[in-house]
């Protein structure tokens, strides 16, 4: 297993692996999408990559994780520099919401978002989400970076946690029940 980073223009090569374990993951409780997701993942994808900051690490899989052969895309992550004027779409809003003006402006723009992280089942516990992440955040400027999860993703909270990563107490409106982390070199992240 080898985590790289991959340019945005590289990314479509990758496409049908980035679909196949978008799918995999996001079909899972608690997330409960819909396996055409991947398809829907893999067309914002291409959008995305255009963002500032954008990044992207895959997980390539050559020999045997867990008792499964592994070929191909086995994980990846990606990320974007948050921009100054805060987005108000997807649940941006609710966040802005949540945190008010201050907290966005300081803690938010500028820093590295995190927007997306998945390892395919079968190739989980060989520490690649942690390379993953690693891989998208070292460049974070002055250690800020941030990602939105679900309450509900109480596997996911404690990779986090694990990680150093650092829970806003604050609750996010919505449905969803998103909560904020902040990275562990974040500096509203240190005590």
């Amino acid at each position: 297993m080898r985590v790289r980073l991959v340019e945005g223009a590289s990314l479509p090569s990758y496409a049908d692996g980035i679909r196949q374990v978008y799918a995999d993951v996001f079909s899972e409780p608690p997330w409960n999408e819909d396996p055409s997701a991947g398809d829907r993942y893999v067309e914002r994808l291409a959008a995305d990559a255009a963002r500032p900051g954008f990044t992207a690490a895959l997980a390539l899989g050559e020999g045997a994780v867990g008792g499964f052969a592994t070929q191909g895309t086995v994980g990846f992550a990606t990320a974007w520099t948050t921009p100054d004027v805060f987005p108000s779409g997807r649940s941006y809003g609710h966040v802005a919401e949540a945190l008010g003006p201050d907290r966005v402006e300081g803690w938010l723009c500028g820093a590295l978002e995190v927007d997306e992280l998945a390892v395919s089942p079968d190739a989980r516990g060989a520490g690649l989400g942690a390379a993953l992440l690693s891989a998208v955040t070292e460049a974070a400027p002055d250690g800020r970076c941030w990602l939105l999860t679900s309450v509900h993703a109480e596997a996911t909270l404690r990779f986090y946690r694990r990680a150093g990563w650092h829970q806003v107490p604050v609750s996010v409106p919505g449905r969803a029940g998103l909560v904020v982390l902040l990275g562990p070199g974040h500096p509203a992240a240190r005590p």
